[in-house]
C-alpha cells in the first residue's frame, strides 16, 4: 500500500434527536456542555465509534472496548503480547523503540491512524506513536437544551428486596442538535506511522457510516445522524492551505430561532481555489 501523498482536512455535520451524543460522567452523565452552552462530543468519542466501525469493516484495532471486542484478551497487554514480534521485544533487554513501533503500526489500523502508547506496569519498553489522524471535538452549531426525565425502578434486584419508585435516578437527553466537527491527516505522520491512501479511504467510510450499529438506550436506533462529511484533498504533501482556512470554509447556521431539523439550518461552503472537495452524503 503506499503511503499517503497529499494532504487531507475533513469536516462531518450530524443531528441529533431525542438523544444523549455524549454523557458527562463529572456531571450526572447529562450531555457535554461547555461554559457558554454549546453541546460538545469529546474526540475520544469519536474516535471509539471510529474504531467501532473499522471493527465493522473487518480491520484489526488496538483499543477495542469491552462490549465491542472480537477476541478473547481482557487488555491492552495481553492484546500485544498475543503478538509473537512483539512479545518477543516485550521481553527483550534492550529492545528497540523502533522496531516496536513498527510492528504495532503494521498491524493495527488505529495505531497508524490515532497512535497509541504502549507502557505496561512491570516492563521497561515505553513506546508513544503519534498518528497522522487528529480529531476536534464536535460543538453544536447553537447551545443546546438538555431535557431530563425521571427513571424508576420496575422490578427487584434480588430476592427479599423492596422495591420502591424512587430507587433509580435520572436520564437526561437532547432535544435536537446540529454539531459539527473537523480533522486533518498528516502527512509527516503518515509517513511514520505507514498510514496509506487506502487507511484514508477507510477513515472516510467510517465518518459516513459513523452511527450504523452504534444504538443504545441513550441513542436509539436513528437518533443520531451524519449528514454530510466535506473530504478536502490537498495536491502536495504540505497542502495548499492551512487546516484551520480550510475548516472556516464551511459555514452553518441556523434560519430560525428555534431549529426542530437539518432543513432549519443554512450550509454554505466557499471555494478554495485549486483545493478539490469531495461533499458525501451520510448513510
Amino acid at each position: 500500500m503506499k503511503t499517503l501523498d497529499h494532504k487531507i482536512d475533513f469536516a462531518v455535520v450530524l443531528s441529533v434527536t431525542k438523544a444523549n451524543p455524549n454523557g458527562d460522567p463529572l456531571n450526572g452523565n447529562r450531555p457535554r456542555q461547555n461554559y457558554d452552552g454549546y453541546g460538545e462530543i469529546s474526540d475520544v468519542a469519536i474516535k471509539r465509534k471510529i474504531r467501532n466501525r473499522l471493527l465493522d469493516m473487518g480491520e484489526k484495532v488496538f483499543v477495542q472496548s469491552d462490549d465491542r471486542k472480537v477476541d478473547s484478551f481482557g487488555s491492552l497487554r495481553e492484546r500485544a503480547e498475543a503478538h509473537p514480534e512483539l512479545a518477543k521485544l516485550l521481553k527483550a533487554k534492550n529492545p528497540s523503540s523502533d522496531e516496536f513501533a513498527r510492528i504495532a503500526c503494521q498491524e493495527w489500523i488505529d495505531v497508524r491512524s490515532f497512535g497509541q502508547v504502549f507502557a505496561f506496569k512491570g516492563n521497561e519498553l515505553s513506546v508513544g506513536i503519534r498518528g497522522p489522524v487528529s480529531i476536534h471535538t464536535a460543538t453544536s452549531v447553537d447551545p443546546i437544551d438538555i431535557v431530563s426525565m425521571q427513571i424508576t425502578k420496575s422490578v427487584n434486584s434480588i430476592p427479599g428486596e423492596k422495591r420502591g419508585s424512587d430507587t433509580m435516578g435520572m436520564k437526561h437527553r437532547v432535544d435536537f442538535g446540529v454539531y459539527v466537527f473537523k480533522g486533518s491527516i498528516n502527512t509527516q505522520l503518515a509517513e511514520k506511522t505507514g498510514f496509506s491512501n487506502e487507511d484514508a479511504e477507510k477513515i472516510k467510510e467510517a465518518l459516513i457510516t459513523l452511527f450504523e450499529n452504534d444504538s443504545s438506550s441513550a441513542r436509539p436506533e436513528g437518533s443520531m445522524e451524519v449528514h454530510k462529511v466535506y473530504w478536502w484533498k490537498h495536491n502536495s504533501k504540505l497542502g495548499q492551505y492551512s487546516s484551520a482556512k480550510v475548516h472556516r470554509s464551511l459555514k452553518i447556521q441556523s434560519r430560525t430561532d428555534t431549529p426542530r431539523s437539518i432543513d432549519d439550518y443554512l450550509i454554505e461552503l466557499e471555494e478554495l481555489d485549486g483545493l478539490h472537495v469531495e461533499v458525501i452524503d451520510g448513510h
